[in-house]
């Protein structure tokens, strides 16, 4: 990563100029250099945070709009800062992986998706029911945990990774996530309904966490249909009271 190595390295000229040529003693020198390390660190960190964020806020728009090819290769552009700044290229990988998804190109998805970022529990989310969809359900299932590990306040991801459990009828499993679930965020009314449905032998029900849910892509499209059309008709009759 090129911002340690520059930053080490300012660091490392700073202590011989202070130890050989101004002959202070080792101690002293080590703790003027440190600043020094701490703020080159800091200040290339900034500089590529900020060059990140004008290509992903170019890129989020051009998809936003539509031109889905256009942002794509806005993203990619991006890996050059990869070398530079730790979890970077991670991060990128995510948001790619993330696009081709919701796209539902998830043949391009997956490579992305498998390199993403670890603390995007979106993507992990993701990537996890690719593997499902594989048949990899060990895969799908140590993703899922290093998923709750990383994100542990996420009611969405514990019932997700539950209702991949159940889907395949692992129902006993499903159950053990909702409680473990339960212990991170006591009181979460969706993760209770879930396991009582669970419990009453019945199938956990996702629309109470809305497009967050529906971004997954486990829902038919006929479902997804019916529910926008129960959701204009609700809206036709109250303009209409």
């Amino acid at each position: 990563m090129y911002n340690l190595l520059i930053s080490a390295g300012t660091a490392i000229i700073v202590f011989i100029l202070l130890k050989f040529a101004f002959h202070l003693p080792w101690w002293g020198s080590i703790l003027i250099a440190l600043p020094f390390f701490l703020g080159s660190f800091l200040l290339i960190s900034r500089i590529v945070t900020k060059k990140l964020e004008a290509i992903m806020s170019g890129a989020m728009k051009d998809i936003q709009a539509q031109r889905f090819e256009k942002g794509l290769r806005e993203l990619k552009a991006a890996f050059k800062y990869g070398k530079w700044q730790i979890y970077v290229t991670g991060q990128i990988n995510s948001t790619i992986g993330m696009v081709y998804y919701v796209k539902r190109d998830f043949s391009n998805a997956f490579p992305y998706l498998e390199k993403g970022f670890f603390k995007n529990w979106v993507t992990m989310g993701m990537l996890a029911i690719t593997y499902m969809k594989r048949n990899k359900r060990d895969k799908m299932k140590d993703t899922f945990e290093k998923a709750v590990v990383a994100s542990p306040k996420e009611s969405l991801l514990w019932s997700l990774y539950a209702y991949c459990l159940s889907d395949g009828g692992d129902n006993g499993k499903a159950k053990e996530v909702l409680e473990r679930g339960l212990k991170k965020l006591p009181g979460d009314e969706k993760i209770k309904q879930n396991l009582q449905l669970l419990n009453d032998g019945k199938k956990m029900k996702m629309k109470a966490y809305g497009d967050m849910w529906l971004q997954f892509h486990l829902e038919s499209i006929g479902t997804i249909q019916k529910q926008q059309m129960a959701a204009m008709g609700v809206k036709r009759r109250i303009i209409r009271k």
